[in-house]
């Protein structure tokens, strides 16, 4: 009988992270669900351990006790994130830098606790949960479409440095899922700002009342972890596919005012 596999899913609590969880369970992986808390609603067939990616010993802790109780990590999940959203002008340089704690910094804490023990073993994948903002940037939410640009570099150089022992890079970039995480509070912000905020937040809005569940994302991520070889970047959704289909053929100005137009932002004010 193979080996059972052994996964590990950052922000399994809830959303994307849950389904993620629950589709490799259903796939045969033995998987622990990690997150900040202990979760609302208990998947059968996943253990849980409290594990908060923006804590450098949260996270020692949390792989420490995942390899006692398993002996080996098989696959990585990186997960775990949130959004800031609001114009960068409205958001404080305390709230920036805790959005890079989570999104940014969490993939490095995650993918560096476990990548010794892929090494040693020469196999294992990391895959991340990245975001069409990460290829396309999102009007009025620029620290978080700069936290996941920095993700994508990160991961291609990653995929470039541990080929040799045989670990598998790829990551997710899903256009709107629907899920909570757009259910965040809107910043009380500057008033000059908050007309053509309004409009592009109603824009997501409405791309997140016509998007898939979360089910399309642990599908995915379940298929690259059971290929040899996977492709670095892995688009979900039509949207994601068209919008960077648009942004490599159109010229930048054509593009830039397509964008423009989808989020309902006048040329002034």
């Amino acid at each position: 009988m193979p080996e059972q596999r052994v996964a590990v899913v950052t922000g399994a609590s809830s959303g994307i992270g849950e389904a993620i969880a629950g589709q490799l369970a259903a796939a045969g992986f033995r998987v622990f669900g990690a997150s900040r808390g202990t979760p609302e609603k208990i998947q059968s067939g996943i253990d849980y351990v409290i594990i908060d990616v923006g804590d450098d010993e949260s996270v020692r802790a949390g792989v420490d006790a995942i390899l006692a109780a398993a002996g080996n990590i098989d696959l990585l999940v990186n997960n775990a994130g949130y959004l800031c959203a609001g114009a960068i002008e409205e958001i404080s340089l305390v709230d920036a830098k805790a959005q890079f704690e989570t999104n940014y910094f969490g993939v490095v804490r995650m993918s560096v606790a476990v990548l010794p023990g892929m090494r040693a073993r020469r196999r294992g994948h990391i895959i991340t949960v990245s975001s069409l903002a990460g290829l396309v940037p999102v009007p009025f939410w620029g620290h978080y479409n700069a936290s996941k640009f920095a993700v994508e570099g990160l991961m291609e150089t990653l995929r470039h440095e541990v080929r040799p022992f045989g670990i598998q890079i790829a990551m997710v970039e899903p256009g709107s899922i629907k899920t909570p995480f757009y259910a965040q509070p809107r910043p009380a912000g500057i008033d000059a700002y908050a007309k053509p905020r309004e409009r592009a937040f109603g824009a997501m809005a409405e791309f997140e009342r016509k998007a898939p569940g979360p089910d399309i994302v642990a599908s995915k991520v379940v298929a690259i972890a059971n290929d040899a070889h996977p492709a670095l970047r892995n688009k979900i959704t039509r949207e994601a596919r068209q919008f960077t289909l648009l942004r490599s053929v159109l010229p930048a100005g054509a593009f830039e005012a397509g964008v423009r137009r989808g989020f309902k932002l006048a040329a002034k004010g």
